[in-house]
Protein backbone atom coordinates (compact mmCIF):
# COMPACT_ATOMS: atom_id res chain seq x y z
CA UNK A 1 0.00 0.00 0.00
CA UNK A 2 1.28 3.49 -0.72
CA UNK A 3 2.09 5.87 2.02
CA UNK A 4 1.08 9.41 2.02
CA UNK A 5 4.86 10.52 0.46
CA UNK A 6 4.46 7.60 -2.00
CA UNK A 7 1.14 9.56 -2.94
CA UNK A 8 2.58 13.10 -2.99
CA UNK A 9 5.77 12.13 -5.26
CA UNK A 10 2.92 10.42 -7.59
CA UNK A 11 1.09 13.98 -7.39
CA UNK A 12 4.31 16.01 -8.53
CA UNK A 13 5.49 13.94 -11.09
CA UNK A 14 3.66 14.39 -14.38
CA UNK A 15 2.77 12.98 -17.49
CA UNK A 16 4.44 13.74 -20.27
CA UNK A 17 2.31 13.62 -23.93
CA UNK A 18 4.67 15.35 -26.05
CA UNK A 19 8.29 16.04 -26.26
CA UNK A 20 7.65 19.37 -24.56
CA UNK A 21 4.15 19.16 -22.90
CA UNK A 22 3.03 17.48 -19.71
CA UNK A 23 -0.14 16.71 -18.01
CA UNK A 24 -0.55 17.04 -14.08
CA UNK A 25 -3.26 16.17 -11.19
CA UNK A 26 -3.84 17.97 -7.59
CA UNK A 27 -5.75 16.03 -5.15
CA UNK A 28 -9.06 17.19 -4.20
CA UNK A 29 -8.23 18.95 -1.25
CA UNK A 30 -7.60 22.09 -0.34
CA UNK A 31 -10.49 23.46 -2.86
CA UNK A 32 -7.61 25.87 -4.17
CA UNK A 33 -4.24 24.35 -5.77
CA UNK A 34 -1.51 24.92 -3.36
CA UNK A 35 1.05 26.86 -4.79
CA UNK A 36 4.13 24.76 -3.55
CA UNK A 37 2.05 22.01 -6.20
CA UNK A 38 1.98 23.53 -9.21
CA UNK A 39 5.55 24.97 -8.75
CA UNK A 40 6.71 21.65 -7.88
CA UNK A 41 5.15 20.19 -10.96
CA UNK A 42 6.76 22.74 -13.12
CA UNK A 43 9.85 21.35 -12.29
CA UNK A 44 9.36 18.06 -12.62
CA UNK A 45 8.12 18.88 -16.13
CA UNK A 46 11.14 21.15 -17.33
CA UNK A 47 13.60 18.24 -15.63
CA UNK A 48 12.63 15.66 -17.79
CA UNK A 49 13.81 17.89 -20.77
CA UNK A 50 16.70 18.32 -19.49
CA UNK A 51 20.26 15.92 -19.84
CA UNK A 52 20.42 14.53 -16.61
CA UNK A 53 23.73 15.43 -16.01
CA UNK A 54 22.52 19.17 -15.52
CA UNK A 55 20.46 20.33 -12.12
CA UNK A 56 18.45 22.76 -11.62
CA UNK A 57 19.81 25.63 -9.62
CA UNK A 58 17.82 28.70 -9.78
CA UNK A 59 13.61 28.99 -10.49
CA UNK A 60 11.80 32.13 -10.85
CA UNK A 61 7.92 31.70 -10.49
CA UNK A 62 4.28 33.66 -11.02
CA UNK A 63 1.38 32.68 -9.59
CA UNK A 64 -1.24 34.21 -12.46
CA UNK A 65 -5.16 32.51 -11.22
CA UNK A 66 -6.03 30.08 -8.32
CA UNK A 67 -5.78 26.76 -10.50
CA UNK A 68 -8.68 24.57 -9.80
CA UNK A 69 -8.15 20.93 -8.33
CA UNK A 70 -10.90 19.74 -10.24
CA UNK A 71 -9.09 19.74 -13.81
CA UNK A 72 -6.09 19.06 -15.32
CA UNK A 73 -3.32 21.37 -15.65
CA UNK A 74 -1.32 21.26 -18.78
CA UNK A 75 2.52 22.12 -18.81
CA UNK A 76 3.92 23.77 -21.30
CA UNK A 77 7.69 23.85 -22.16
CA UNK A 78 9.95 26.17 -23.76
CA UNK A 79 13.16 25.01 -24.50
CA UNK A 80 14.74 28.30 -24.44
CA UNK A 81 18.48 27.63 -24.60
CA UNK A 82 20.70 24.81 -24.05
CA UNK A 83 24.78 26.09 -23.49
CA UNK A 84 27.67 24.65 -23.08
CA UNK A 85 27.01 25.10 -19.20
CA UNK A 86 23.40 25.96 -18.57
CA UNK A 87 20.28 24.95 -19.77
CA UNK A 88 17.53 27.45 -19.59
CA UNK A 89 13.40 25.70 -19.97
CA UNK A 90 10.44 28.40 -19.40
CA UNK A 91 6.95 26.88 -18.30
CA UNK A 92 3.60 27.63 -18.48
CA UNK A 93 0.72 25.70 -16.35
CA UNK A 94 -2.56 26.36 -18.22
CA UNK A 95 -5.97 25.28 -17.27
CA UNK A 96 -9.19 25.40 -20.17
CA UNK A 97 -6.26 27.06 -22.04
CA UNK A 98 -5.69 30.12 -19.03
CA UNK A 99 -2.03 30.35 -18.16
CA UNK A 100 -2.76 30.03 -14.26
CA UNK A 101 1.20 29.94 -13.12
CA UNK A 102 4.91 30.68 -15.64
CA UNK A 103 8.10 30.11 -14.52
CA UNK A 104 12.22 30.36 -15.84
CA UNK A 105 14.44 27.38 -14.99
CA UNK A 106 17.58 27.36 -15.51
CA UNK A 107 19.77 24.12 -15.12
CA UNK A 108 23.86 23.67 -14.48
CA UNK A 109 26.49 20.67 -14.90
CA UNK A 110 28.42 20.72 -11.89
CA UNK A 111 31.35 22.21 -11.41
CA UNK A 112 34.00 23.43 -8.55
CA UNK A 113 33.86 27.15 -7.59
CA UNK A 114 34.50 29.47 -4.39
CA UNK A 115 32.32 28.47 -1.83
CA UNK A 116 31.25 30.37 1.28
CA UNK A 117 28.21 30.83 3.39
CA UNK A 118 26.07 32.24 6.58
CA UNK A 119 26.10 30.08 9.01
CA UNK A 120 23.05 28.47 10.31
CA UNK A 121 21.28 29.22 13.52
CA UNK A 122 21.33 27.16 16.51
CA UNK A 123 17.83 26.39 17.80
CA UNK A 124 16.11 23.51 19.34
CA UNK A 125 16.55 20.02 17.60
CA UNK A 126 12.95 18.24 15.95
CA UNK A 127 13.21 15.74 18.09
CA UNK A 128 12.45 18.18 21.39
CA UNK A 129 9.40 19.47 18.92
CA UNK A 130 6.00 19.06 18.54
CA UNK A 131 5.01 17.90 15.01
CA UNK A 132 2.60 19.67 13.15
CA UNK A 133 0.32 16.55 12.63
CA UNK A 134 0.12 16.02 16.43
CA UNK A 135 -0.58 19.82 16.69
CA UNK A 136 -3.57 19.89 14.77
CA UNK A 137 -5.24 16.77 15.71
CA UNK A 138 -4.98 18.14 18.78
CA UNK A 139 -6.89 21.36 18.15
CA UNK A 140 -9.20 19.55 16.18
CA UNK A 141 -10.07 17.71 19.44
CA UNK A 142 -10.31 20.39 21.24
CA UNK A 143 -12.33 22.56 19.15
CA UNK A 144 -14.65 20.07 17.30
CA UNK A 145 -16.79 21.06 14.52
CA UNK A 146 -14.21 24.25 14.06
CA UNK A 147 -10.73 22.81 13.00
CA UNK A 148 -9.84 19.59 10.84
CA UNK A 149 -7.55 16.83 11.92
CA UNK A 150 -5.33 16.38 8.97
CA UNK A 151 -5.84 13.74 6.99
CA UNK A 152 -2.27 13.06 4.94
CA UNK A 153 1.35 13.54 6.46
CA UNK A 154 3.55 13.29 3.73
CA UNK A 155 5.82 15.90 5.13
CA UNK A 156 6.82 16.29 8.91
CA UNK A 157 6.85 19.90 10.23
CA UNK A 158 8.22 20.96 13.95
CA UNK A 159 8.26 24.71 14.41
CA UNK A 160 10.53 26.14 16.51
CA UNK A 161 8.41 28.56 17.96
CA UNK A 162 4.93 27.97 17.57
CA UNK A 163 2.55 31.04 17.10
CA UNK A 164 -1.29 31.10 19.04
CA UNK A 165 -3.43 29.67 15.89
CA UNK A 166 -6.47 30.95 17.74
CA UNK A 167 -5.15 34.20 18.98
CA UNK A 168 -2.43 35.55 16.95
CA UNK A 169 -0.60 38.41 18.60
CA UNK A 170 2.26 40.25 16.66
CA UNK A 171 6.06 38.95 16.84
CA UNK A 172 9.11 39.92 15.05
CA UNK A 173 8.95 38.56 11.67
CA UNK A 174 11.11 35.72 11.75
CA UNK A 175 10.76 32.27 12.20
CA UNK A 176 12.46 28.44 12.16
CA UNK A 177 10.66 25.23 10.81
CA UNK A 178 11.80 21.61 11.07
CA UNK A 179 10.71 20.07 7.25
CA UNK A 180 11.40 16.43 6.35
CA UNK A 181 9.72 13.59 3.82
CA UNK A 182 8.56 11.42 5.35
CA UNK A 183 9.66 7.95 3.80
CA UNK A 184 12.27 7.55 1.84
CA UNK A 185 12.76 9.47 -1.61
CA UNK A 186 15.70 7.52 -3.08
CA UNK A 187 18.59 8.70 -4.86
CA UNK A 188 16.98 10.76 -7.60
CA UNK A 189 18.33 14.43 -6.97
CA UNK A 190 15.62 15.47 -9.17
CA UNK A 191 12.67 14.19 -6.86
CA UNK A 192 14.45 15.78 -3.68
CA UNK A 193 14.74 19.02 -5.45
CA UNK A 194 10.89 18.65 -6.72
CA UNK A 195 10.09 17.79 -2.91
CA UNK A 196 12.03 20.52 -1.75
CA UNK A 197 10.81 23.12 -4.13
CA UNK A 198 7.37 21.47 -2.40
CA UNK A 199 8.04 22.08 0.59
CA UNK A 200 9.17 25.76 0.10
CA UNK A 201 6.12 27.27 -0.02
CA UNK A 202 4.54 26.36 3.31
CA UNK A 203 5.28 29.53 5.70
CA UNK A 204 6.82 32.53 3.46
CA UNK A 205 3.48 33.72 3.55
CA UNK A 206 2.32 32.89 6.99
CA UNK A 207 6.14 35.06 8.07
CA UNK A 208 5.01 38.02 6.74
CA UNK A 209 1.91 38.15 8.60
CA UNK A 210 3.52 37.71 11.85
CA UNK A 211 4.33 41.39 13.30
CA UNK A 212 0.40 41.45 12.50
CA UNK A 213 -2.79 39.89 14.45
CA UNK A 214 -3.71 37.59 11.69
CA UNK A 215 -2.65 34.76 10.13
CA UNK A 216 -3.75 32.76 7.76
CA UNK A 217 -7.66 31.10 9.34
CA UNK A 218 -8.20 35.29 9.86
CA UNK A 219 -11.83 36.68 9.05
CA UNK A 220 -11.42 39.07 6.48
CA UNK A 221 -7.76 38.47 5.25
CA UNK A 222 -7.56 38.25 1.85
CA UNK A 223 -3.87 36.30 0.93
CA UNK A 224 -2.45 34.45 -1.68
CA UNK A 225 1.49 33.88 -2.91
CA UNK A 226 2.30 36.52 -5.90
CA UNK A 227 5.61 34.98 -7.10
CA UNK A 228 8.14 32.79 -5.72
CA UNK A 229 11.95 32.23 -6.36
CA UNK A 230 14.23 29.19 -5.33
CA UNK A 231 17.69 28.90 -5.19
CA UNK A 232 19.32 25.24 -5.19
CA UNK A 233 22.70 26.20 -4.04
CA UNK A 234 24.43 22.69 -2.94
CA UNK A 235 23.42 18.61 -2.88
CA UNK A 236 20.71 18.13 0.15
CA UNK A 237 18.27 15.24 0.89
CA UNK A 238 14.68 16.60 1.26
CA UNK A 239 14.15 12.92 2.95
CA UNK A 240 16.44 13.90 6.27
CA UNK A 241 15.95 17.14 8.56
CA UNK A 242 16.26 20.56 6.87
CA UNK A 243 15.61 23.57 8.91
CA UNK A 244 13.64 26.28 7.14
CA UNK A 245 14.98 29.77 8.16
CA UNK A 246 12.50 32.73 7.50
CA UNK A 247 12.30 36.35 7.56
CA UNK A 248 10.22 38.95 6.54
CA UNK A 249 12.10 42.14 6.03
CA UNK A 250 8.77 44.73 4.61
CA UNK A 251 4.99 44.98 4.00
CA UNK A 252 3.37 47.66 2.56
CA UNK A 253 1.09 48.68 -0.10
CA UNK A 254 -1.05 45.27 0.19
CA UNK A 255 2.20 43.07 -0.35
CA UNK A 256 4.35 41.45 1.81
CA UNK A 257 8.33 40.25 0.91
CA UNK A 258 9.58 36.75 2.59
CA UNK A 259 12.83 35.21 2.32
CA UNK A 260 13.84 31.87 3.52
CA UNK A 261 17.24 29.69 3.77
CA UNK A 262 17.02 25.86 4.15
CA UNK A 263 19.87 24.57 5.93
CA UNK A 264 20.88 20.68 6.49
CA UNK A 265 21.25 19.27 9.62
CA UNK A 266 25.06 19.46 9.87
CA UNK A 267 24.89 23.12 8.92
CA UNK A 268 25.44 23.29 5.07
CA UNK A 269 23.05 26.35 3.58
CA UNK A 270 21.43 24.02 0.63
CA UNK A 271 18.68 26.12 -0.58
CA UNK A 272 17.49 29.97 -0.61
CA UNK A 273 13.71 31.37 -0.90
CA UNK A 274 11.95 34.38 -1.95
CA UNK A 275 8.41 35.39 -2.09
CA UNK A 276 5.98 37.91 -2.37
CA UNK A 277 2.50 38.17 -1.27
CA UNK A 278 -0.90 39.35 -1.25
CA UNK A 279 -1.82 40.43 2.13
CA UNK A 280 -4.90 42.68 1.64
CA UNK A 281 -7.37 43.34 4.35
CA UNK A 282 -10.96 43.49 4.06
CA UNK A 283 -13.48 44.92 6.16
CA UNK A 284 -15.55 42.83 7.27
Amino acid sequence: MDTDLDKLVKLLKVKQIDKYLFVGRSPKRPGRIFGGQVLAQSLNAAINTVDPSRQAHSIHAYFLRPGNPKKQIIFEIDPIRDGRSFTTRSVIAKQDGVPIFNASISFQIEEPGMSHQFDAPQVTPPEELETDRDFWQRLADENPGKIDAPTMHPIERRPVNRRDIISPEPQEPEQQIWFKALGDLGDDAGIHQTVLAFMSDFALLGTALLPHPYNGMSDGLQAASLDHTLWFHRPFRADEYLLYCLDSPSAAAGRGFSRGSFYSREGELVASTAQESLLRVRET
